[in-house]
């Protein structure tokens, strides 16, 4: 059984990285945090334009589930590096949620994010930090308001 849940996870990260690297992903890495009660997440970014992107997540766990945020404030602090984002976008939850009192296997949101990154110079990486309150408006509507991440990601063309 633990096999099989490693071997469903290691497909699902593949077929992610493959979609995100044909679909000329920026960056690619993984998110480490809270999310629907998963705690890793695969992550991406895809450019929108000077200052906005599309920052998405695949992360799995008691389930699997997916967030698409449209960063549309991207703007350095400073010369070196440091960079700030906030957005907003959908994500859903498909699985059984641990962090929930009810037993629905299908949960709908709008997540917010704020976050601050910083680009290495002279290295292809980006860590950053982020925080992802979500308003679950299907199954039962709720706040949650406790749900912060971790990012490491490669930079693509750097």
């Amino acid at each position: 059984m633990i096999l099989m849940k490693n071997i469903k996870t290691y497909v699902i990260s593949f077929i992610f990285i493959g979609i995100a690297t044909f679909a000329n992903a920026q960056e690619l890495g993984i998110r480490i945090g809270s999310n629907w009660g998963n705690n890793t997440a695969v992550d991406g970014i895809f450019k929108a334009g000077k200052f906005s992107r599309i920052h998405a997540d695949l992360s799995f766990g008691d389930g699997i589930s997916t967030e698409a945020l449209w960063d549309f404030v991207y703007k350095p602090l400073g010369q070196d590096g440091l960079n700030w984002y906030a957005g907003v976008g959908v994500s859903t939850f498909f699985g059984n949620s641990s962090m929930y009192s009810y037993t629905s296997t299908f949960h709908l949101g709008i997540p917010g994010e704020l976050g601050l990154e910083y680009r290495f110079k002279g290295a292809p990486l980006a860590l950053g930090i982020d925080w992802r309150p979500v308003m679950v408006i299907f199954d039962n509507t709720s706040l949650n308001a406790v749900e912060f991440g971790l990012n490491f990601r490669y930079v693509f063309g750097k």
